[in-house]
Parts: structure tokens; C-alpha cells; sequence
């Protein structure tokens, strides 16, 4: 038996619908992502999941029992889920040590294994005021696995941090599954955050599910181009009137010709860090591809291959 089962569930927010009739499972220490545009639902899906806000149809179970929502217990929220919000707020000029304790339901060694994963026991004996918002997330998160959750429910955990602090939470969320056992799922819009992450990924759209699959398949054999564009780069290749999808990276480069290549000329070269992202036009067609060095100029002619096997036509 799955550990969290939605069952068809919808909700309203005035006359849109925000959630469209949506249905998955989700295993115990199974990673579940989910992606998609701004006000495709995914916060309201997290709420829903929570028992927050109540669907307006379906139902959601979670280790076998029906999740009640506001309208149906005195207290929002079921005991087995947290819910990290991405606006947490923290109570203003209280040690951090106070704010926990008044939440803990473990014992001190459990407790303390806890503040261990979070990173926060070096600041156990600061004041909240005294904290960067990077700290202040991860004593929220704490403040919730010590109320013995089983499941964990991340709202854009990733955002408005700094790359020291997001990587930091990023080891915090991994570590959360592999040595305390709760199984998460998180939101993020961010394909770094989530394909090296996610066990499956779920792409949202209207309230809908577009697609649910692997990070590999997400990435690579996406389902439509709304899917393709929410984890990075791309080209669309007309062949024989069908277009086809290639990521940058599999675009072959060479200042000479080889076997079935075309030519293109470069009109930009972008230094990318561990890589450089260059683009090319051929035919009033622009493509994008990725090369290791930079020793390409605008203006320059090149030639573009690929490998078959490579290519990926869209199913909707």
C-alpha cells in the first residue's frame, strides 16, 4: 500500500479551477518533485496533501486513512504530515533552543540527531532575530521533524537563497530521507534542484499532471514542449514535415564536414561556466547547442551533426 494516494481531487479558488481532477501515489522514501509554471497548482496540491485546505472533490489518504481537511477536524493539518511553506515565519526575539523545545516530541538523542541533519546545532543559543534567512529556514524545518512526521512537504524550498546557503538545504533535504527515513516531496522550479534529486517527477499545468516520469525520461523524452522548456534548452528539428527534440548537448559541432552534417553559422558564444552555449542559424532556422571550449566566434562557419538515437518526438 502506498504510503500517500490522491484520488482525483479538484479545487476551486473562486471561479479557476487551481487543481484539475489529479491523481498519483507516492511509496515511502519515494522522491516525488514537483514542476511547472507559476499558478499550475502546486502549492494548492502541497496544501491539499497537508490538510489545510479542502479539496472540493476527490480524496487524498495518507498509511491508509482518508486525510480530513479544515471542514472536517477542529485543528487544520494532519499530525503525520509537515508542511514547510516557503513564507515560514519564526516567533521574533526567542532562542532558537526555546523554539524547539516547545515543539519536541522526542527524545533528547533523537532531537538532537535531528538538529544534526539540519545544521542547526551551532545555533541553538542565538535569537531568532539574530539569524539569515538561509538559518532561519533550516531551524523551521527542524521545528517540524521534531513533531516525528512521515512525510515532508517542501514549498520552493530553494528560493531566495544565496548558492551557499541553497546547497547547504540541498544537503539537509537528502539527508532528510537517507538517515532520518521521511519521505519528502518538494516544489521547485529549478531543473538543478530537482532532476539530480527526485526519484519521479511530476509536471503541472493547469491544474493537471502532464506528465510523471523519471528525471531521465522528464529530461530527455519529454512529453510535450511545455515539459521540455521547464528543464532547459532545446531544439525542434523539421524532418520530412515532424519536428523532433535535441537537447543542446547532443548537437555535434565541427569546423569541418563530416558524415550527413550541415552547415550554420555561429552568431553567439556564451561563457557558461563549465561549459559555453553557443547559437547557430542555418536555413532561418536557430538552433543551440553546448561545447566544452570557447574558440568559436560569432560569425564563423561550423557544422552541425547528431546521433539518431539522440532524437525525441513528442507525444501530445
Amino acid at each position: 500500500m502506498a504510503l500517500l494516494h490522491v484520488e482525483q481531487v479538484s479545487k476551486w479558488e473562486g471561479e479557476k479551477q487551481v487543481v484539475n481532477n489529479l491523481s498519483f501515489s507516492q511509496e515511502a522514501l519515494q522522491k516525488i518533485a514537483i514542476a511547472g509554471e507559476t499558478g499550475s497548482g502546486k502549492t494548492s496540491l502541497l496544501k491539499m496533501i497537508a490538510g489545510f485546505t479542502e479539496p472540493a472533490s476527490g480524496k487524498i489518504f495518507f498509511n491508509g486513512e482518508k486525510v480530513l481537511g479544515p471542514n472536517e477536524q477542529l485543528i487544520a493539518g494532519h499530525k503525520g504530515i509537515a508542511y514547510l511553506s516557503q513564507y515560514f515565519e519564526l516567533r521574533n526575539n526567542y532562542y532558537v533552543y526555546e523554539l524547539l523545545e516547545m515543539a519536541n516530541q522526542l527524545t533528547v538523542d533523537d532531537a538532537r540527531k535531528i538538529f544534526t541533519v539540519c545544521q542547526v546545532e551551532h545555533l541553538l543559543h542565538r535569537r531568532t532575530n539574530q539569524l539569515s534567512g538561509g538559518e532561519k529556514q533550516r531551524i523551521a524545518l527542524a521545528r517540524l521533524l521534531i513533531t516525528s512526521p512521515k512525510l515532508l512537504l517542501l514549498d520552493e524550498p530553494f528560493s531566495n537563497l544565496d548558492a551557499i546557503h541553497k546547497s547547504t538545504i540541498k544537503k539537509v533535504i537528502h539527508d532528510i530521507g537517507d538517515q532520518l527515513g521521511i519521505t519528502c516531496m518538494l516544489v521547485s522550479h529549478d531543473p538543478s534542484d530537482t532532476l539530480p534529486w527526485a526519484d519521479n517527477i511530476m509536471v503541472m499545468k493547469e491544474g493537471a499532471i502532464v506528465q510523471m516520469d523519471t528525471p531521465q525520461n522528464i529530461y530527455h523524452k519529454p512529453a510535450n514542449e511545455y515539459c521540455a522548456g521547464l528543464f532547459g534548452e532545446y531544439n525542434l528539428i523539421d524532418i520530412e514535415n515532424k519536428k523532433f527534440f535535441i537537447r543542446p548537448e547532443h548537437l555535434i559541432i565541427s569546423t569541418q564536414p563530416v558524415s550527413a552534417s550541415f552547415q550554420a553559422a555561429v552568431q553567439s558564444v556564451s561563457f557558461m561556466g563549465s561549459y559555453y552555449l553557443i547559437q547557430l542559424i542555418t536555413n532561418n532556422q536557430l538552433f543551440i547547442a553546448t561545447v566544452n571550449q570557447g574558440d568559436l566566434t560569432p560569425g564563423s562557419t561550423v557544422f552541425i551533426s547528431f546521433k539518431k538515437e539522440n532524437f525525441w518526438s513528442f507525444t501530445s
